[in-house]
C-alpha cells in the first residue's frame, strides 16, 4: 500500500506541460506596393540565388509600405503563394488595424515593427552616394567583415570570397559565391559556392556549425559525428560528397 501511495504522489507531482520563452530568427519580407506578378518574379529571382537559406525559413510579412491587403482573402492568397515557394509564413508586422484584423481572420499573428538585421551586401546608413556609373570604380569581388556575425544577421558576398575576422554565432548566416574564411568559431550556417561553384571551400578555426553547404550540397549539425574534425578545418566537395578535414 505504501508503494502505491508513493507512486500516486509521484504522478501527481509531474507537470503536464511547461511554458518557456524562446527567441528565434525570422526573415522579414518588406512589401512595396502590391504583391503583383512583378513582385513574385523578383522574389523568385532572389530565392534562386540562395535556395538553402530560404528553404522553409520562418517569415513575417512587413506591411508598412504595402498597398491593399486589407481583406482576409488577400492575406490568405499571399501566404499561400509564399508557402508554395517553401517560405513558412506565420504573421505580419507594421500593419494597419484593418490589416491586423484581416491577419487574425487569415490565421496569421500580428506583430509590431521590429529592427531588421541586414540581408543585403553592405550598404551602410550615412554612407556617401554612389558615384555615377561611368566614373564608378568596380566593387571588389571579395568581402571582408572585421567583427563577429551575430545571431539573426546574414552576410552575403555575391561575387567572390567572404572573410570573417571573428566568430559566426548560432542563428547567423554567412553566404558567398566563392570561398568562406572564418577566423573564429562557426556556430551558425555557412553556404559557399551558392552560384554553383563546386570548387568553393569553407575554412574555419573552430567548427560547431548548424549547416554547411557548397554549391547546393549540404550537411547539418545532425550529420556531424563525434569523429568530425572540429579545429582548423576545411570543407570541400569531392564528387557529390561534402568532406570535412583538418588542415595540416
Amino acid at each position: 500500500m505504501q508503494s502505491g501511495k508513493s507512486a500516486a504522489q509521484t504522478v501527481a507531482t509531474v507537470k503536464p506541460l511547461q511554458i518557456r520563452g524562446r527567441t528565434f530568427t525570422a526573415i522579414a519580407l518588406h512589401l512595396s506596393g502590391r504583391p503583383d506578378r512583378a513582385f513574385f518574379e523578383a522574389l523568385e529571382a532572389r530565392l534562386n540565388q540562395t535556395p538553402l537559406f530560404f528553404d522553409n525559413a520562418p517569415l513575417v510579412i512587413d506591411l508598412e509600405q504595402a498597398q491593399g491587403l486589407d481583406a482576409p482573402q488577400d492575406l490568405v492568397h499571399l501566404a499561400a503563394e509564399l508557402r508554395r515557394r517553401k517560405l513558412s509564413v506565420f504573421g505580419i508586422q507594421s500593419g494597419t488595424p484593418a490589416q491586423a484584423r484581416a491577419a487574425a481572420e487569415a490565421g496569421l499573428i500580428s506583430l509590431p515593427g521590429g529592427r531588421d538585421a541586414a540581408l543585403e551586401r553592405v550598404s551602410r546608413q550615412g554612407s556617401r552616394p554612389e558615384p555615377a556609373p561611368a566614373a564608378a570604380a568596380k566593387e571588389p569581388a571579395n568581402r571582408m567583415v572585421t567583427q563577429p556575425v551575430r545571431s539573426g544577421q546574414t552576410v552575403f558576398a555575391d561575387r567572390g570570397d567572404l572573410v570573417i575576422v571573428g566568430s559566426v554565432s548560432s542563428g547567423a548566416e554567412v553566404i558567398a559565391a566563392g570561398n568562406i574564411h572564418i577566423y573564429g568559431r562557426l556556430r551558425g550556417r555557412a553556404l559557399a559556392g551558392v552560384n554553383g561553384d563546386a570548387s568553393a571551400r569553407i575554412f574555419c578555426h573552430a567548427l560547431d556549425a548548424e549547416l554547411l553547404a557548397i554549391a547546393g550540397l549540404y550537411r547539418t549539425s545532425e550529420n556531424l559525428g563525434p569523429d568530425t574534425p572540429r579545429h582548423h578545418v576545411q570543407v570541400y566537395l569531392e564528387g557529390e560528397v561534402l568532406r570535412i578535414e583538418a588542415l595540416a
